[in-house]
């Protein structure tokens, strides 16, 4: 059984007496090795508690003990850079709300050992976050399949590609309608791979969707998160009453004309800014700003009302 050290121990206690002083709701824990989950609940006592890692191996067994856990994927990021998505996460996640107050534990100086606590007020410190908005979008594909990929969507535009802005576009769900529009732009660097080996559950399919993403072209994805093609090019038919925000280019009328003409829905990412937007017949339906520091999902009423026609084509 892992050691509950006694400098975990510590932290933990200060971070309960923080959260009673300030009426918090939560206790975000980011461990980098796994402790006994038992002893941690019995020093936690009924502060809500969620624990974030970057390996799973890390987290074992305390979701048996009713733990709600966090997967990160992130062991080469700035601590804070982890914060800020476990927040995100935690928040998508429903284990605490958007308004909360959380205090949070983590490694910030010394690798492995939690020496650092924070109280942070999410509608401060993130905006309104939430993939209640994603719930509310009328289709039938799976909320878990347009988060994982508006995530990644969000990490391509946050983080670019080898220190360069990178922009990309994901058509998600109905793909085989989808492919009807669509045809490959040269070399499709996904096919001829098993099924198994294009899941974007699979942190190591996200990592080489990445690498890709520097190539032109759609990805196609699958309701089940499966990426089916890459490096497509998108002709779906032209509809004159689409209207876009004046200064959007090729790639979000692509978006825009494949969700008009299919019931998938589009997810892209401007080169510009890294700025996500998610299309659904042919709207935008939410803007994701993916700033450095707090990442804030926006309404698309905040994008501006001038409009500009349709071009002859789209890639």
């Amino acid at each position: 059984m892992a050691k509950f050290s006694e400098q975990l121990a510590v932290y933990c206690g200060l971070a309960v007496q923080l959260a009673e002083q300030h009426n918090a709701d939560a206790l975000l824990l980011i461990l980098e090795k796994p402790t006994d989950w038992k002893q941690l609940q019995k020093v936690v006592g009924e502060l809500t508690l969620v624990l974030a890692a970057d390996d799973e191996d890390v987290l074992e067994g305390a979701s048996d003990e009713g733990i709600d856990t966090i997967l990160l994927h992130m062991p080469e990021a700035p601590f804070y850079e982890r914060l800020t998505q476990a927040l995100l996460e935690a928040v998508a996640d429903e284990y605490f709300s958007e308004e909360a107050s959380v205090v949070a534990a983590y490694s910030a100086f010394e690798s492995s050992t939690v020496d650092s606590l924070s109280l942070i007020k999410l509608d401060e410190h993130l905006g309104r976050l939430t993939v209640r908005d994603l719930r509310q979008l009328k289709t039938k594909i799976p909320v878990e399949t347009i988060k994982l990929v508006v995530d990644l969507a969000i990490e391509i535009g946050r983080e670019g590609r080898e220190g360069k802005p990178v922009g990309s576009l994901f058509v998600v769900g109905d793909h085989r309608k989808a492919q009807d529009y669509c045809h490959p732009m040269g070399f499709d660097p996904v096919k001829g791979y098993t099924r198994s080996d294009r899941q974007l559950t699979d942190s190591k399919v996200r990592e080489g969707v990445k690498e890709i993403a520097q190539m032109d072209g759609a990805f196609i994805v699958s309701a089940d998160g499966t990426v089916v093609a890459a490096a497509q090019h998108i002709s779906a038919p032209p509809a004159p009453e689409l209207s876009l925000t004046k200064g959007l280019g090729s790639r979000h009328w692509a978006a825009a004309e494949i969700t008009n003409a299919t019931g998938a829905i589009a997810i892209a990412v401007s080169e510009s800014n890294g700025t996500v937007r998610l299309f659904q017949d042919g709207e935008v339906k939410l803007r994701i700003e993916p700033f450095r520091r707090a990442m804030k999902w926006k309404s698309f009423e905040t994008e501006s009302t001038t409009t500009s026609s349709s071009p002859s084509t789209s890639s």
